[in-house]
């Protein structure tokens, strides 16, 4: 007798997802394999293991001038997370998860690993806040239908520099003079002020996982704690949406997945 195997996502969730550009799966994450992967960040965020980005690489306002000056060696990201240990490629191809994001992309399922593909990190004190952008404004691709997959590997919240994110904005039209020269909204503008007053804070728990279009607008703050913040990272496509050859997109290898 044959059973049927319910959805990897209701379609309420579906639903949820296109209007508002984002859906958080909580818990689905098993702690042991949240504690896993810190401890790989940590030792490599210790040892310095390259490649990483540092605060003061990125010029965010805030931000050390310098390698050398106060805090100019706090990382923000250990890029490569996909290559650093197994615990990160077992999540990043979950069977469940590529099950998910084939509903959500309505074809088979591509992971790029030219863009995310880190351990994003929020320290004390030289961790700069993040402006609202889309993730889409560095990505090279025909349709703007990617979706960053974001787990939480302890709690978020404002206080700690979670995300917040702007719900249906994946939707808006978005004029070119409401952007600054990095395509970050720019905040002097009225239109621009009306949007986030609509943002709304996102809090999550260790193992809780976050699905966010590329056209999502999204910021985030400063970390007021004394610990460090730790998220992974992924970004996924559809089969039929490669990357625009040549472009950076195109510039690391892209892996077809099967759940």
């Amino acid at each position: 007798m044959s059973t049927n195997t319910p959805p990897a996502l209701s379609a309420a969730q579906i639903a949820a997802f296109e209007t508002d550009g984002y859906l958080i799966l909580p818990r689905m994450v098993p702690m042991a394999d949240c504690e896993l992967m810190i401890a790989t960040a940590n030792d490599h965020l210790a040892q310095a293991v390259t490649p990483l980005e540092y605060e003061s690489e990125v010029g965010y306002a805030g931000a050390p001038k310098s390698l050398d000056s106060v805090g100019g060696r706090t990382a923000r990201r250990l890029r490569n997370a996909y290559q650093r240990h197994d615990s990160y490629r077992a999540w990043a191809r979950s069977p469940q998860l590529v099950a998910m994001l084939e509903l959500l992309l309505g074809e088979p399922v591509c992971l790029t690993l030219s863009h995310h593909n880190c351990v994003m990190t929020k320290h004390p004190h030289f961790g700069t806040a993040t402006g609202w952008h889309r993730d889409i404004r560095y990505w090279s691709f025909p349709r703007n239908e990617l979706i960053s997959v974001w787990l939480a590997l302890d709690s978020e919240n404002q206080n700690n520099g979670g995300l917040r994110f702007i719900p249906g904005s994946h939707r808006f039209d978005i004029k070119p003079g409401q952007m600054d020269q990095l395509d970050f909204l720019r905040p002097e503008i009225g239109e621009n002020q009306a949007l986030f007053a609509q943002g709304k804070a996102v809090e999550l728990q260790q193992g809780d996982v976050v699905f966010f279009h590329s056209g999502l607008f999204h910021a985030a703050g400063r970390n007021n704690t004394e610990a460090v913040k730790e998220s992974v990272v992924f970004a996924y496509h559809g089969q039929s949406n490669q990357p625009v050859p040549g472009s950076r997109s195109a510039a690391s290898e892209d892996i077809l997945l099967s759940h």
